[in-house]
């Protein structure tokens, strides 16, 4: 593949990587009335984690305490994450609530920076929330916005977790047996919520396709595109999540938004957009998570 095409194809492959995961939020949304977001949580997580173990094979001996301490937290950080991401979509648009829990990872890179362009960036984040809000804050669940907050707080969290996993575990091993972790956390939940329903084949298929859609084709083509394109590129077209997510909830859901609201959503984009690119200038040789193989890969989110 010729160096123009390479950069390219690899820019197509990250943006049909978040196509794929709003797709996959969107038909967990449609399993709601079946299972409940905590049901649906519990079997996204339990195929993507059986799915992981059986490709990473990871060790389960040999850990130290300590280490075993990190990939506990990292676990019930993500099914925390999970958890409340799902909360948050049965009662908010699915385009807010990723435009919400984009704000987590955002905070956090404008706290770690330096400068006076970082207030530049909070400020419009800032500014696109209250646009989320003027288009009508009656139609946002005061709870949904609660959830999505939680979940854009354990995204940050997320973030912090999987840098030490990515230290103390060889890659996919440390997210694998995280994922273990995080489902067995969700079991009671899930089980609680959806019950006998779980034991049909059609739910069991679907949460299967659930897990697909948003974890497994997504961390598949973000691997092969991290090889193909630099840090910066990929983090600016991961910040596209909302707008992937705002149209996926439109086509598949019904979802309308107002003019503000999409305004809204557009000036997060921009700060997160502007924040990556201020990060990259900062530190040039920086890599994704994941290049380096003593890192895992982010568990796709959404």
């Amino acid at each position: 593949m010729s160096a123009t095409g390479g950069p390219r194809s690899a820019a197509a492959l990250v943006l049909i990587g978040l196509a794929c995961q709003e797709v996959g939020a969107s038909f967990a949304v449609m399993l709601f009335p079946q299972t409940g977001p905590l049901g649906i949580v519990m079997l996204r997580l339990l195929f993507s984690a059986t799915l992981l173990l059986i490709i990473a094979r990871p060790r389960w001996r040999g850990h130290s305490p300590a280490h075993w301490r990190e990939v506990v937290a990292f676990g019930l950080v993500l099914a925390t994450m999970n958890g409340l991401f799902y909360l948050a979509l049965e009662r908010l648009p699915l385009g807010v609530t990723v435009t919400i829990e984009v704000l987590g990872p955002l905070t956090l890179s404008i706290i770690t920076a330096t400068g006076l362009a970082r207030w530049l960036w909070a400020g419009l984040a800032l500014t696109g929330v209250v646009a989320l809000g003027a288009g009508g804050w009656d139609r946002l669940d005061p709870l949904g916005v609660l959830f999505a907050l939680g979940a854009a707080v354990s995204w940050a969290l997320y973030i912090l977790a999987s840098a030490r996993v990515g230290r103390a575990v060889p890659r996919l091993d440390g997210l694998a047996l995280a994922m273990a972790i995080g489902a067995i956390a969700a079991l009671p939940f899930g089980i609680a919520q959806a019950g006998e329903v779980l034991l049909r084949l059609d739910i069991l298929a679907l949460g299967a396709a659930v897990a697909v859609l948003s974890s497994t084709v997504p961390y598949a083509l973000e691997l092969i595109a991290l090889r193909r394109l630099p840090a910066s590129a990929f983090a600016i077209l991961m910040s596209l999540g909302p707008a992937t997510a705002s149209t996926a909830g439109f086509l598949l859901l019904g979802q309308h938004l107002s003019w503000l609201e999409v305004g809204g959503i557009a000036l997060v984009i921009a700060a997160s957009i502007g924040a990556v690119t201020a990060a990259a200038r900062r530190a040039p040789g920086a890599r994704h998570p994941g290049s380096d193989p003593n890192e895992p890969l982010s568990e796709p989110v959404g």
